[in-house]
Parts: structure tokens; C-alpha cells; sequence
């Protein structure tokens, strides 16, 4: 098969993509999707909270995953549903996706652009190397929130939670809904890798503790979960002798963070970013490959779906682009630099000669901020100062770059932040 477009994920960056380039003007435009409709991981997401920037509403995740897909389907958006993509690779001017599916078995793609939508992964318990047995009664916390709210499944009725992330924070509440008890949320870090909200409207609204700089120190049972022991960890995040706490459970969720799903990317040669573990992209979001572009939680981890389905808009109009003039490999890039408590930006590297008149780039700090101040420096000179009563790792940030700000001979460009104790 060929196509202009082939888009690998049906969830909400890839439905959003799909239609961006679809609206952008190329009209054979693919999208690949592993399950058996459309959506992704917003078919689990049965809360609130959804497309309060996007729709000005608030929805549950089947709802915002429906606008999108009522709107591919109105735009005649092809899909194939059960199809898993299984390598992708560059041959000559096209990409090539090879993917399986039980209706078409081994099926070839050839597009002029691939725009990478795989969403992440939950970080397993076995790269925690938590001591003690291996019973059963142990789950992700996306898995235990897709057999609550998808098979009708209740995984346990005495809950302890390791780590902070959304996902935690919202399953806490959820199981405390449908007559669990959560007994605790032991978070490693000094500080919850979730939203405000979710930690005030799942945690505080129903007393659950969360228990900071703590976590899971052993766990008891044979045939199943029996109990969990937690303590007190240091500064170098090693457990404190003395601190434990023994509670008794049948069930250990695990929230311990999100992998960007990269097979398919290191699979064509794209280059990871060391921290966020997605593709390296510049700030047409498109990866060292050409045609082939990254965005979504594949990109970097998202808090909203909202900035997903933003960026993702971002990526299919650029991938359109593509299509219609190819790669301007003489336009040269400039990288974007962090300092301060900056841990990341997206996008890594731009072009001050192929940008619009403004560039998204966002980004997270590395630990809870307050009266903080962050700079944008064009080569060590300030073109943007803003002050922050508070910024935390768990919430994404985000600035516009202005073209005016960039000649052809710029160097570099720098994103800091810094609080009030390092005298800003």
C-alpha cells in the first residue's frame, strides 16, 4: 500500500495529527491502530477533567476521544484497526511501516511521511527491585485501571499505592469508589509527580495519606499479597533503619512512572533524548529522520491530553508540509539549551530561517519551585523574563519563542529557571 501520510497510533495524538494533515490538505492520510477501535488509553479514562483548554468543557476520556473520532470519520479518515506496527524503516524518498494484523496478516506501508502517535508504557515493578516475594496481587496502575473500568474487574479490597503519577493519584479514589480501602500513597521522591488537582481532589477529598520520600521496602505473601512494608528514604533515596511501616493488603498498585513507547523509533534510527527516552525533534517536531515526526506521550509525557492533542495538531501539519515541499535540509538549527532546574525542552533544536513567527517549546523543572523566575537567553543575551508563585515536575510548562528574537548567525538558546533561594 502507499500513502501520503501514515499516522502509527489511533489514540488522541494520533486521531488529532490525522486530522490536522487531513485539514492541511493532504488527502490520502492513514492512521494504524493496534486495538480493536479507536481512541488509545482515553477509552479506560472514565473521569472528568478532560478538554477544559480544547473544548472549554469539561469531559470524561471517552468523550474527548469521541470529538476527535466523529471528526476523522466526518473527514473520511481511513483507519486499520487491529494492526500492530512492527518496524519502520527509510527506503530511499519513502518510510516504510511494516505491521501485522489478523485480518491482513504481514502488511507493508509506504508513505512519504510517518508521524510516530505510540503513546507510553507503565515503568514495570521489575526495574524497582523492590525485595521480597512475587505473589500475586501486584498491578500497574493502568492495569488495574482498565479492569475496573473496562472488564468490571475489582483487583483488591485493601490497596497500598507506590508512587505519585496521575494514574496513581486518580486509581486511589477510583478503588475508594467501588468500596476499597486505600491505605496509603508512598511517593520516593520528596515531592508527587502528579497535578495539584488530582492529589486535592483524590487524595485530601478522602483521606488518604501521602506519604513523601517513602517507599516500598518489602512485600509478603505467598499465593498473594499479604502485606506491604514502607519506610523513610534519605537524600540519596536509600530506605532510613527505624522508619518502617507495616501495612496489611491484598493488593500493591504501581505508579512508578511512564516510558515513551520507542521500539519503532530506535527501530528507523531516531535519535532518544537521554532524559524524556522519546525522540530528539526540532521545532517542526519532526526527528532526525526525515518525514518522519513525533508527538504525544511517544514525544515526552504529557499532563494534559489537551497539549497532546495541540502538538499533535503541530505535527500533522507539519508532516503535511513535508509531503507537499520535502525537507529544507539547508536550513540550519540552533540547539535549545536548559539551566537552572530545567530538566528538558521540546523541542530540542530549531531553525530560525524554516520557523513561523513563534515556536512552542515546553518543558519541566526538576523539583518543586516557588517565586521562580524563568529566562529565555539567545546567545547569553535575555529576551524573556516571567516569574512563577510556583512550578512543580509534575505539571508541564510552556513558552513561545518569538522569530524576531533569532537571526541566521544565532548560536544557541538557553531556557532557565531558577527560585528565590538562588537569588532571583
Amino acid at each position: 500500500m502507499k500513502h501520503d501520510i501514515v499516522i502509527i497510533g489511533g489514540g488522541p495524538a494520533g486521531l488529532a495529527a490525522a486530522i490536522a494533515a487531513k485539514e492541511a490538505g493532504v488527502e490520502d492520510v492513514l492512521v494504524l491502530e493496534r486495538e480493536k477501535e479507536l481512541g488509545g488509553i482515553l477509552n479506560q479514562c472514565i473521569h472528568n477533567g478532560f478538554g477544559l483548554h480544547t473544548f472549554k468543557e469539561e469531559l470524561t476520556g471517552p468523550e474527548y476521544a469521541a470529538r476527535y473520532i466523529e471528526k476523522a470519520q466526518a473527514l473520511g479518515i481511513p483507519r486499520l484497526l487491529r494492526t500492530t506496527a512492527v518496524d519502520l524503516r527509510r527506503q530511499g524518498d519513502s518510510v516504510v511501516v511494516t505491521s501485522v494484523s489478523k485480518q491482513d496478516g504481514l502488511l507493508q506501508t509506504e508513505a512519504k511521511a510517518a508521524v510516530l502517535c505510540m503513546g507510553c508504557r507503565e515503568r514495570p515493578r521489575g526495574a524497582l527491585n523492590i525485595p521480597g516475594t512475587r505473589p500475586a496481587g501486584i498491578f500497574s496502575a493502568g492495569t488495574a485501571q482498565r479492569l475496573v473500568n473496562m472488564e468490571g474487574y475489582l483487583p483488591g479490597r485493601k490497596v497500598v499505592i507506590l508512587g505519585s503519577g496521575d494514574i496513581g493519584l486518580i486509581m486511589a479514589r477510583r478503588m475508594t469508589l467501588e468500596g476499597a480501602k486505600v491505605q496509603c500513597v508512598a511517593e520516593l521522591m520528596p515531592y508527587s509527580g502528579g497535578l495539584k488537582r488530582n492529589i486535592v481532589q483524590c487524595l485530601d477529598d478522602y483521606g488518604i495519606p501521602l506519604k513523601l520520600s517513602h517507599t516500598v521496602v518489602d512485600i509478603e505473601g505467598k499465593e498473594r499479597v499479604t502485606g506491604v512494608t514502607i519506610a523513610q528514604v534519605d537524600g540519596r533515596l536509600k530506605p532510613i533503619p527505624g522508619t518502617e511501616e507495616h501495612y496489611d493488603c491484598d493488593t500493591l498498585l504501581l505508579s512508578v512512572g511512564l516510558i515513551p513507547e520507542n521500539e519503532l523509533s530506535k527501530a528507523v534510527g531516531v535519535e532518544l533524548s537521554p532524559v524524556t527516552s522519546g525522540p530528539k525533534v526540532n521545532e517542526q517536531l519532526e526527528t532526525n529522520i526525515p518525514g518522519v515526526f513525533a508527538c504525544g506521550n511517544v514525544l515526552h509525557v504529557h499532563d494534559l491530553v489537551d497539549y497532546v492533542s495541540e502538538e499533535a495538531e503541530q505535527a500533522g501539519r507539519s508532516a503535511a508540509r513535508f509531503v507537499r515541499e520535502g525537507r529544507d535540509a539547508g536550513q540550519r538549527e540552533i540547539p535549545i539549551k536548559t539551566a537552572g532546574a530545567v530538566r528538558y525542552t521540546v523541542p530540542s533544536t530549531l531553525s530560525p530561517g524554516r520557523m513561523g513567527p513563534e515556536a512552542v517549546v515546553r518543558f519541566r523543572v526538576g523539583r518543586n519551585m516557588r517565586k521562580a523566575t524563568v529566562r529565555v537567553l539567545v546567545d547569553g543575551k535575555e529576551v524573556l523574563k516571567r516569574s512563577r508563585p510556583v512550578m512543580a515536575p509534575g505539571e508541564m510548562e510552556q513558552l513561545k519563542l518569538k522569530k524576531e528574537w533569532f537571526t541566521d548567525a544565532c548560536q544557541e538558546a538557553v531556557i532557565e529557571a531558577t527560585d528565590g533561594q538562588e537569588g532571583n
